[in-house]
């Protein structure tokens, strides 16, 4: 069994960690179905969120009486310390702890700093004080900060995208991790279901002997594939998995959506994170679901796009969003009209 140890933290798990973003999609029973069954197959390390709806509740019950047992980390979104220490509180309260193991600024525009005029790094200090957190982490999907965080030596883990399709820059962020003793945690490392080989994602992380990829789960059948993996890793250097990396690795690397959500909402309805990225959907992971009814309109709701520019200024990939959902409409209407093929 492969295992990480989370730079400074000293935490050590094994090297596939929960992401319990996606159990806020499915019922209390099924979720802790999910939390017990990772748990009892040796996972350790849950991530989870004030902003992911019910999941901290969903982990409380189903994990509580396993507390000593598993690592914790959740976020707050808050830029203020009322709402961070109401967060922290919340979390605590639903997650059945008095304590969590990392908690992480999440996805902030700015790097946190004593100092700074904000009060949320004195915070987090303060929060560590109290005992109610362990270690103080950041997550980020840009690039300057995660690099601010890092440097800054202010932070004992970074949460940032990486997967096989990680840019030069990316992978540089990840050894500087490991030079400054930072843990970093992968996350997307499915790149939002761009990538549909588990096998092959997994194998390219164990490249990095500092990362811990959190995987989102929402089904039994993608638990099941991960678990499998602890104790037989796929290999590496493995051809057909590096073949199918190379592959990936020409078809999409450049002007792409992650699917982070971070423009919205949008101020006409328009879904931008699936919307945006469409002909990478529906052609990786080929579902009727991706032409009924109801896609065709989330679809042509992009009709509506005012181009007002919210959605572009709040990218933190800085793609030009709305030539994108224009783009994946004419291919989508092509689709349709059986003008291009799937």
């Amino acid at each position: 069994m492969v295992q990480v140890t989370l730079g400074r933290t000293g935490i050590v798990t094994n090297k596939n960690a929960f992401g319990a973003l996606p159990i806020q999609r499915v019922s209390a029973e099924y979720a802790g179905m999910l939390l017990r069954k990772a748990y009892e197959g040796g996972i350790t390390f849950f991530d989870t969120a004030r902003s992911y709806s019910d999941s901290e509740e969903k982990m409380g019950l189903a994990l509580h009486d396993v507390r000593d047992k598993i690592f914790i980390a959740t976020k707050t979104p808050s830029t203020t310390v009322e709402g961070f220490w109401k967060d922290l509180e919340t979390s605590l309260r639903l997650l059945r702890t008095d304590y969590v193991d990392i908690y992480q600024f999440h996805n902030p525009a700015f790097c946190p700093k004593p100092g700074d005029g904000t009060g949320l790094y004195e915070a987090m200090l303060e929060a560590k004080e109290q005992g109610k957190i362990r270690f103080i982490g950041i997550t980020n999907h840009r690039l300057g900060v995660a690099e601010e965080a890092v440097a800054s030596g202010l932070y004992d883990t970074l949460q940032f995208p990486f997967c096989y399709l990680a840019t030069d820059r990316d992978i540089a962020l990840v050894n500087l991790c490991k030079e400054k003793n930072v843990g970093f945690i992968s996350m997307k490392g499915l790149s939002g279901g761009l990538l549909t080989n588990a096998a092959a994602a997994y194998a390219w992380q164990a490249k990095f002997e500092n990362t811990l990829p959190i995987w989102g789960v929402q089904r039994e059948a993608e638990l099941d594939e991960f678990l499998s993996f602890l104790q037989c890793p796929p290999d590496p250097e493995d051809p057909e998995l590096l073949a199918v990396i190379e592959k990936d690795r020409k078809e999409l690397i450049g002007n792409f959506c992650r699917a982070c959500g971070y423009c919205m909402p949008c101020p006409v309805g328009i879904t931008i994170n699936q919307c945006a990225r469409m002909s990478q959907l529906i052609r990786r992971s080929p579902s009727a679901n991706w032409l009924t009814p109801e896609s065709q309109a989330m679809m042509m709701k992009i009709e509506e796009c005012l181009h007002c520019g919210q959605c572009k200024a709040k990218c933190p990939y800085g793609l030009d969003i709305p030539t994108l959902l224009e783009q994946n409409l004419e291919d989508y209407k092509n689709i349709l009209a059986g003008k291009a093929e799937l």
